[in-house]
């Protein structure tokens, strides 16, 4: 197992899906869908199996304004830390059609 792959894992059993799950269907799935993996528009993003660390990211930066749209900054304004981690890693495990995973 990869460096890389270990981390991965070991934040997959620090996440708690369900909470990240339950965020998810609150916050996130009326326009990304419930897996990510069926947006309810092509303007919105696939979700599923993207990386965690990127959503990660993507979320903090909408929360704090360095990544700019109205709609994103008010979705990620209402999550802490920890429901970043878990949305992230939720999405992370969902099959996906965007890439496989090494």
């Amino acid at each position: 197992m990869t460096l890389a792959a270990a981390a991965l894992a070991a934040n997959a059993l620090a996440a708690d899906l369900a909470a990240g799950k339950k965020k998810v269907e609150e916050i996130c799935a009326a326009c990304h869908g419930i897996d990510g993996a069926k947006p309810t528009t092509p303007e919105y993003p696939k979700l599923a199996g993207q990386y965690p660390d990127y959503l990660a990211k993507a979320l903090r930066d909408y929360k704090s304004g360095a990544r700019k749209n109205p709609i994103m900054a008010g979705m990620a304004a209402t999550l802490t830390d920890k429901d970043i981690e878990n949305v992230a890693m939720y999405f992370y495990v969902q099959p996906s059609e965007l890439a496989s995973r090494y």
